[in-house]
Formats: structure tokens, sequence, C-alpha cells
């Protein structure tokens, strides 16, 4: 099986920096891709960033310049650098990992719990 835990959320102000973690863990084969997508009270859940291959990375247009995506296959854990935060980014922040797992390799899309992200004065 396949665990996805974020971490890193929490309160911050307007300007204010955070960053986000997501460990996969278990019996993984290869990861795919990893990203990071949101979802505010009342709206759907949309893409934050992404790698869409090794070392090419995608972003939302209202995070481009203030958020990086980053990765240490070494470790299965991506990151999520936010800075110059705004209140419109508060949200649930969702970790979505593409990975072949299990003594077949069976290839699964897996999303964490979530972490709170609040942008407030």
């Amino acid at each position: 099986q396949v665990q996805v835990a974020e971490s890193g959320g929490g309160l911050v102000q307007p300007g204010g920096s955070l960053r986000l973690s997501c460990v996969v863990s278990g019996n993984i084969f290869s990861i795919s891709y990893m990203g990071w997508h949101r979802q505010a009270p009342g709206q759907r859940r949309e893409l934050v960033a992404t790698f869409i291959s090794d070392g090419i990375t995608n972003y939302a247009d209202s995070v481009k310049g203030r958020f990086t995506i980053s990765r240490d296959n070494g470790k299965n854990t991506v990151y999520l650098e936010m800075n110059s935060l705004k209140p419109e980014d508060t949200a649930v922040y969702f970790c979505n990992v593409g990975a072949y797992s299990g003594s077949y390799q069976r290839f699964g899309n897996y999303w964490g719990q979530g972490t709170q992200v609040t942008v407030s004065s």
C-alpha cells in the first residue's frame, strides 16, 4: 500500500511564507508524478503545482512567481515553498502522487488527507 502524508500548513499573515512537505511511503516501485492541489471552501479542487516530468514543472497562473515546487527523490518527498501569501491562497492543500507499487507494480493515483493553510491578518 502507498501512504501520502502532508505537513507544514498553518496560519500566516499576508505576505508571509510557508513550506509544505509531502512524504510518500509504502511498497513503492517508482513514482511517476508528484504535485499539489488545493481546495478552498465552496470551491473545486484545483492544481497548484506539479512535476509533469523529471525536472519540468507546471504551475497555476495564480501562484507563478510566488510558489516553488521541489522534490527529493531519495526521500520520496515533494515540497511546496509558498511566498508572498495572499488571503486567496487560503485552502486545504493536498498532495497527489502517481506511483507503481506492490508485488505486481500496479499503478495508482494517491491523495493525502490535506493540510490547512490560512492566510489572514
